[in-house]
């Protein structure tokens, strides 16, 4: 339940993100895609759509996505996403075979340079 909240929390953040963010919309200029992230079974699957510099998403799989990144299991997933040093989790994650990337690597990379502008901003006080 938690990795399908956290799934779900990340398409609102991407989806205000690439209303609200000048840096973030630059990162998807020129993107029309879709990816998903799920579990190895499909039984937790999220699916983000990326089409003139805004990125909405829905629940389940699709056909044919530019790339999926499949965890193990949802608590996996959940623990991967939530490690401190994500890069090293997802790094291991593969190279144990707990994680399984399909189609477009590079994509998976620019993704994951996404998320960087989903952090909190600091208010200044």
């Amino acid at each position: 339940m938690k990795f399908r909240f956290l799934l779900w929390m990340l398409g609102l953040l991407m989806a205000k993100a690439s209303r609200n963010n000048p840096d973030f919309q630059k990162q998807l200029s020129g993107k029309e895609l879709t990816f998903q992230l799920q579990t190895l079974d499909g039984k937790v699957a999220r699916h983000f759509i990326v089409s003139g510099q805004r990125i909405a998403s829905q629940s389940g799989v699709v056909a044919e996505p530019a790339f999926a990144i499949t965890f193990k299991d949802a608590a996996f997933g959940f623990a991967t996403m939530q490690a401190k040093n994500k890069q090293l989790a997802f790094m291991q994650g593969i190279q144990d075979k707990d994680i399984q990337i399909k189609g477009n690597p590079g994509l998976v990379i620019w993704f994951q340079g996404l998320t960087k502008y989903l952090k909190p901003r600091k208010k200044v006080a």
